[in-house]
């Protein structure tokens, strides 16, 4: 969605807001007589305002879903860098590029980097919560649009690990946790299609 779009969206709110603002009965005018109808042109607008919010909704899961499509990708670049590091036997370039895969796995757990905590922040502050029945039944953490609490902590635990295995790298054992890590992504993309 371009900006155009989400400022016609605006206008939109405003004006099917001032249209039911000026359509209703003045205070005091008495009850409203049984049988009226909402006019089909501000139901159509309300539909429409409809759409919109919930084209919105789909928007943001899908830039979310390549947030961390991106992070992902650039977690298998230093997957693939890790592996031949330690093949190599090159300590220092294994503990770098594990420690790079740690804080990508992370970031995949955490739904993105500090800058997009930020944005994710300001959402919940203006009351938008991606998946509020989810959060109140404790799948999703705040926030959250398509790393749920259970992958969130898989992601975290794997970061850990990976992190540990800098100090010490072990191919048997980068290749353990990165299947971990590939089940659970299949997962969270698999729930979110």
């Amino acid at each position: 969605m371009t900006m155009r779009d989400c400022s016609r969206m605006i206008m939109l709110s405003g004006l099917a807001a001032t249209i039911l603002i000026a359509a209703a009965p003045p205070a005091g005018a008495g009850p409203v007589a049984t049988g009226a109808a909402t006019p089909a042109e501000m139901v159509a607008t309300y539909r429409s305002l409809a759409d919109a919010i919930l084209a919105v909704k789909k928007t943001e899961a899908s830039l979310v879903r390549s947030i961390l499509g991106a992070a992902y990708a650039h977690a298998q670049v230093e997957l693939e860098r890790a592996r031949k590091a330690i093949r190599a036997n090159d300590a220092g370039a294994s503990r770098a590029t594990l420690e790079n895969l740690a804080a990508i796995v992370a970031q995949i757990g955490s739904e993105g980097d500090s800058a997009v905590g930020a944005v994710r922040k300001r959402l919940l502050e203006g009351g938008h919560h991606h998946h509020a029945s989810g959060e109140a039944k404790g799948l999703y953490d705040e926030g959250f649009v398509v790393v749920t609490r259970a992958a969130r902590k898989a992601f975290l635990e794997s970061s850990r690990a990976l992190g540990q295995l800098a100090a010490s790298p072990d191919a048997a054992a980068l290749e353990a946790e990165w299947r971990k890590i590939k089940s659970t992504w299949a997962g969270i993309m698999k729930q979110a299609s």
